[in-house]
């Protein structure tokens, strides 16, 4: 009962793909894939997950996403409405570790680019002082033909190696585990749960719709995120409440309630729980 296992179309007349989309259904979906993808959002936002890593993305983000690293992007409702529904702008390349045949990649001089494709196991959000260049380099694979598609990518892979820092999605003892049996669990839970976790998440509803009692969508939760519902929840609200407390256009009252939280002692402690401040030290400190 794991992530679904995507087969990308491949292409006789390249070696990894690049498209752009305009509208988000091909990224609604709890899936993995042997590829690596590099995803640029243009124009989009929404709630990302990324093995046991939940967090906002926003226009102008980019990540990096390993082969067989399940991951789902869940688009804010305006992207999503079937009629009069925002457009977005997404960028997307995707390529196997070994595209340019088994030798290349352990050639000392690609040693930088090796470590990177084993960091992107982790999912990689690239820093903002990466994105312009990154950006380039992806629309000028877009346009490119021939060998010259390989060597942008190649420029891609090896500025963003050079980066002394990279944001890491996932935890440290977050481990990969394939099977693609019941997939569409998962993506029912993670659905659910992106749209609801701002309100009260019923269990037992939850536990309905992927066909289980509670108790053993608790355990099967569990193994796949390496997390609690619980656990999971507490995080992914912290996280909405960091970037409404970053946007500053709200109390940190009325934020304690925007991210989920039914009372402030709750919010306040689990914040500092999970962020190590307080909500209002974690505002100040981004102003």
């Amino acid at each position: 009962m794991k992530a679904q296992l995507l087969h990308l179309n491949s292409n006789l007349e390249h070696s990894f793909n690049a498209r752009r989309d305009n509208t988000p259904q091909y990224h609604n979906l709890w899936h993995y894939h042997e590829e690596l993808e590099l995803i640029y959002f243009a124009k989009g936002s929404g709630t990302q997950f990324i093995g046991d890593s939940v967090r906002r993305f926003e226009s102008g983000d980019i990540t990096l996403v390993g082969s067989n690293l399940p991951h789902y992007w869940l688009f804010d409702e305006i992207y999503l409405q079937e009629e009069e529904a925002e457009s977005a702008d997404i960028r997307v390349l995707h390529f196997k570790e070994n595209f340019w045949g088994n030798d290349f990649i352990n050639l000392p001089e690609n040693k930088s680019i090796k470590d990177l494709i084993r960091l992107s196991k982790r999912g990689i959000s690239l820093l903002e002082s990466s994105r312009l260049k990154t950006v380039q380099l992806i629309d000028a694979i877009l346009a490119a033909t021939g060998t010259t598609r390989i060597i942008h990518l190649l420029e891609i892979l090896e500025f963003i190696s050079a980066e002394e820092q990279h944001d890491l999605l996932t935890s440290p003892t977050f481990t990969i585990q394939l099977q693609d049996q019941d997939a569409n669990r998962m993506q029912i839970a993670m659905q659910y749960i992106g749209e609801n976790y701002r309100d009260q998440i019923r269990l037992q509803e939850l536990a309905s719709l992927t066909g289980m009692t509670p108790n053993s969508f608790c355990r099967y939760f569990k193994s796949q995120i390496g997390k609690t519902l619980f656990q999971f929840l507490i995080e992914m609200r912290v996280k909405t409440a960091c970037n409404l407390l970053i946007e500053n256009k709200q109390t940190v009252k009325q934020i304690c309630f925007e991210s989920g939280f039914q009372n402030f002692s709750s919010f306040h402690k689990y914040f500092k729980n999970v962020t190590g401040t307080t909500p209002l030290s974690f505002q100040r400190s981004k102003t």
